[in-house]
């Protein structure tokens, strides 16, 4: 499961999303998910989910590679529809367990949660593989300037969730080298019941954790090796421009909105 995790993780590649702003990427991923949690109807999901598939066809993101990627959250999406199905009450009763009853609107409201988190997921993970993170960090830094003007560390901000994001696939490809260690003791994760399972995740933490940190010591020796200093004024090879394209393309999100806002009436 864990070599499915894409979240994190960069596709180097030429594409019209490839090619834009990092900074537009983030604004308009931002304001995207925003009109996410306005989707109240079947139609409005239906659009937005659309609209995802327009922008990995333009950057050239296969499908079921996408989907495949969801896999290690596709037991929170499960809890999350099945909570709504025993929790959310109205409408008409659709299957009565005694214990509890489905209702129409557990259906509909927990078909719509998981959705929204699949649509966050989705749109939160193409800006992920199409923008490498030297450019995450330095669109992050020049979004957060402003705030030097307050000695707020924004560099230091910057490149901690750079490199928080980036260690996010290392340390799943870790856990996948652990899980396969145990497997050839004789342990085995996957099987057994839930209860199980979780019991047999506990002897995997202790190794996780020395490998992250030792993981973490080493980038530290890496980068001080080199020279690096936050407190020192820092060059880019590649400077952030805003072209034409970026601003129309951050545009479609107006256009998108007054879509939405249609749907939803």
């Amino acid at each position: 499961m864990t070599d499915k995790m894409i979240i994190g993780r960069y596709i180097p590649g030429n594409t019209i999303i490839h090619r834009l702003d990092s900074r537009m990427k983030m604004i308009y991923v931002f304001l995207f998910m925003i009109l996410i949690f306005f989707c109240n109807t079947w139609s409005s999901y239906a659009f937005m989910l659309l609209t995802v598939l327009v922008i990995m066809y333009l950057a050239k993101i296969r499908f079921w590679f996408l989907i495949k990627g969801l896999t290690p959250v596709m037991l929170l999406f499960i809890f999350t529809f099945v909570m709504h199905l025993i929790v959310t009450k109205g409408g008409p009763v659709v299957l009565d367990l005694k214990l509890f009853t489905i209702e129409q609107n557990g259906i509909q409201q927990g078909a719509f949660i998981v959705l929204r988190l699949v649509l966050l997921v989705m749109i939160s993970t193409i800006m992920t593989l199409t923008t490498s993170p030297i450019s995450l960090t330095d669109a992050i830094e020049s979004m957060l300037r402003p705030l030097k003007k307050i000695k707020f560390p924004v560099h230091e901000l910057a490149m901690m969730m750079s490199i928080s994001l980036r260690f996010i696939p290392t340390l799943m490809d870790e856990l996948d080298r652990i899980i396969k260690a145990q497997t050839s003791r004789g342990s085995d994760v996957t099987a057994g019941s839930i209860f199980n399972r979780l019991k047999a995740i506990i002897p995997l933490l202790i190794p996780m954790f020395i490998s992250a940190f030792k993981r973490a010591d080493d980038l530290a020796v890496a980068m001080e090796s080199r020279g690096y200093n936050a407190s020192n004024q820092r060059t880019t090879y590649r400077k952030l421009k805003w072209k034409f394209k970026d601003s129309l393309a951050l545009a479609t999100i107006l256009i998108i909105a007054i879509i939405l806002y249609l749907l939803r009436n």
